[in-house]
C-alpha cells in the first residue's frame, strides 16, 4: 500500500535526510517535507502519517491521519494532549535507542558512590589527601538496587547491576517478567515497603501524571540514611527542593542525578551544594549511532504501515509512553 508521510516543521539536517533516505529506501512511501506552516496545512490535510510534533489546529486538519512517529522516546510534557490522545491517530516513539548509553551512565554513578568518589572529588578541588577508613566504602556483592521502571533502560541496568552481584528489585507499571538480574518484580503499589531495603533507588521511569513528584520529602524518610538515589528518567518525578533537604538532613545518603525538575538548573540552586551529590547535564544518553537507531525505527514502522503489519514501540497516549 502506497501511502504519505509529512515531516513536520522546524526541521534539522537529519531530519532533511532522514526523508530522503526514507523515499529510496521503502518504495511505498511518498515523503512531503513542508518548509511553511501553509505548505504544512497542505500538505498535512491528505497525509496518512507524520513525523514530529502535531499542534491541536493541524491535527484538526489531518484526516486520514492514521500513524505519527514521536520525534523523542519521551517528549516534553504537553506533546500527548487531550485531543491527541482521543483521536484514533497511532503514535510511536524511539524507545530502546538509549538503553546502552543510559545504563552505561547509571553504572557510572553507581561505583562512584560504592568507591567513595562522591566525597573524594570535592576533596580533590580542595587539594586535600584524606582516606577515608575502609569501612567507607560499599560492598556491591552485599548491596541491593531497587530499580523503579523496568523497561529497556532498566532492563540493560539491572543486567549490569548483577554482573556486580548487586541484588536486583524491579518495580513496574506493566511488567511481571523477570529479565535478567532481577531477583523480584513488584507493582508501584509496593514502593513505600521496598526502599528501606535499597542501597540504591535507581528511576528510569518516564514522566506522566502518575508519576510527577513520585520522590519527596515523605519518601526520603523511608529510605536508608545511607542509601542513594540516581534519577536518569525525567526531572519532573523526583522534588529537587525536598532532595536537597534530604541530603543536608543526612536522611540519605547522597544522590547522583542527570534529569531535573528545571533545565538547565539554575546556577544559584542550592543542589550544587549539597552534600554527596553527583550531577550531570542531562547527557546520560549521548553516545554514537543515535540518529542511525532513530532512522531504523522509522524505517520499519514505514515498512510496516505500508503492508499493515503491527507497528513496533507503540505509545500508551494517556499514559504519554
Amino acid at each position: 500500500m502506497t501511502f504519505k508521510l509529512v515531516f513536520l516543521p522546524p526541521h534539522r539536517d537529519h531530519t532533511r535526510v532522514w526523508a530522503e533516505r526514507l523515499a529510496e529506501t521503502v518504495r511505498d512511501v511518498r515523503v512531503a517535507v513542508p518548509e511553511t506552516l501553509e505548505d504544512v496545512r497542505m500538505e498535512i490535510a491528505d497525509a496518512d502519517a507524520a513525523f514530529g510534533t502535531i499542534p491541536p489546529e493541524l491535527l484538526a486538519l489531518a484526516e486520514k491521519l492514521r500513524w505519527l512517529q514521536a520525534p523523542a522516546a519521551a517528549p516534553a510534557a504537553g506533546y500527548y494532549y487531550p485531543e491527541l490522545v482521543r483521536h484514533p491517530v497511532v503514535v510511536t516513539n524511539f524507545r530502546g535507542i538509549f538503553n546502552d548509553h543510559i545504563a552505561a551512565h547509571i553504572m557510572a554513578f553507581v561505583l562512584a558512590f560504592a568507591r567513595g568518589m562522591h566525597r573524594y572529588i570535592p576533596r580533590q578541588m580542595r587539594q586535600e589527601w584524606k582516606p577515608d577508613e575502609e569501612g567507607g566504602m560499599l560492598h556491591l556483592p552485599e548491596s541491593t538496587a531497587l530499580i523503579i521502571g523496568v523497561g529497556g533502560i532498566g532492563a540493560e541496568t539491572a543486567r549490569l547491576c548483577a554482573a556486580f552481584g548487586i541484588r536486583v528489585i524491579g518495580v513496574d507499571v506493566s511488567r511481571e517478567d523477570l529479565p535478567d538480574g532481577v531477583s523480584e518484580m513488584h507493582a508501584p503499589e509496593a514502593l513505600d515497603g521496598l526502599l528501606p531495603g535499597a542501597d540504591f533507588v535507581i528511576m528510569t521511569i518516564p514522566h506522566t501524571p502518575q508519576t510527577e513528584g513520585m520522590m519527596g520529602a515523605r519518601r526520603f524518610t523511608l529510605m536508608k540514611p545511607s542509601a542513594f538515589l540516581i534519577n536518569i528518567g525525567r526531572g519532573m518525578t523526583v522534588r529537587l527542593h525536598d532532595l536537597d533537604a534530604a541530603l543536608r538532613g543526612g536522611e540519605i545518603g547522597g544522590a547522583g542525578l542527570d534529569v531535573y525538575e528545571v533545565e538547565p538548573l539554575p546556577p544559584e540552586h542550592p543542589l550544587w551544594t549539597a552534600p554527596n551529590v553527583l550531577l550531570t547535564p542531562h547527557v546520560a544518553g549521548h553516545g554514537p549511532y543515535l540518529d542511525e537507531r532513530r532512522f531504523e525505527i522509522i524505517t520499519e514502522n514505514a515498512r510496516r504501515f505500508a503492508t499493515g503489519q503491527p507497528l513496533i514501540n507503540i505509545v500508551d497516549k494517556a499514559n504519554w509512553f
